[in-house]
C-alpha cells in the first residue's frame, strides 16, 4: 500500500503520481500561505511584496521536483510568510518603519523637474513624460502640480485645482 510518505518522500527519481501529488500539494500549501500572508503579497507590488513572492515561488518549486524534503520546505515558506507579515504589521503602526519600506520622490513641481531627484529615483525626463503621456493622454504639464515616483516605483501625477 502507498502512503503518503512515500509520496512525498525525497526521492532522485520521481514517478508520475509524486509528482502529481507533490504538486497538489504545492499548490494547496501556496494558496494558505497566500491567504496568512494577506491579500497585500500579491496588491501592492511594494519590493519586500516581490521579494516574498519570488522566494515562496522558488522554495516551493524545490518540495514540487523532490530537490528539497517536502515538510521543512512548508515550515521555511512558513517563516518566511510570518516574516513577511510582521514587517508589513511595523509598517503599517510605525511611521519609521514605513520610511524604511520605502517614501515618495517628488520628481517634479511648480513646472519644473528636479533633478537631483530624478538621478536619486533613476528615471529621466523621457520616462516621466512617456507615463504623463499614458497617465494624462497629453504632453502638456501646465496643468500638472506635482509627479512623484511612489515607493512602489509607480508613476502619480498631481494635477492643479
Amino acid at each position: 500500500m502507498i502512503t503518503l510518505h512515500d509520496l512525498i518522500e525525497r526521492k532522485n527519481d520521481l514517478t508520475a503520481l509524486q509528482m502529481a501529488v507533490r504538486g497538489i500539494l504545492v499548490f494547496i500549501v501556496a494558496y494558505l500561505l497566500i491567504r496568512i500572508s494577506g491579500r497585500r503579497s500579491f496588491g501592492m507590488k511594494s519590493p519586500v511584496d516581490s521579494i516574498i513572492v519570488i522566494l515562496l515561488g522558488a522554495i516551493l518549486s524545490r518540495a514540487a521536483v523532490g530537490a528539497s524534503p517536502f515538510i521543512p520546505v512548508v515550515v521555511t515558506c512558513l517563516a518566511i510568510v510570518l516574516l513577511h507579515r510582521t514587517l508589513t504589521w511595523l509598517v503599517a503602526i510605525s511611521p519609521t518603519f514605513g520610511k524604511l519600506a520605502g517614501e515618495k520622490i517628488l520628481l517634479y513641481e511648480k513646472g519644473k523637474f528636479r533633478e537631483v531627484k530624478l538621478k536619486r529615483a533613476l528615471i529621466s525626463r523621457a520616462e516621466i513624460m512617456q507615463h504623463t503621456r499614458t497617465i494624462l493622454h497629453s504632453e502638456n504639464l501646465d496643468n500638472v502640480d506635482k509627479i512623484y515616483m511612489e515607493s512602489d516605483g509607480k508613476i502619480s501625477i498631481i494635477l492643479k485645482i
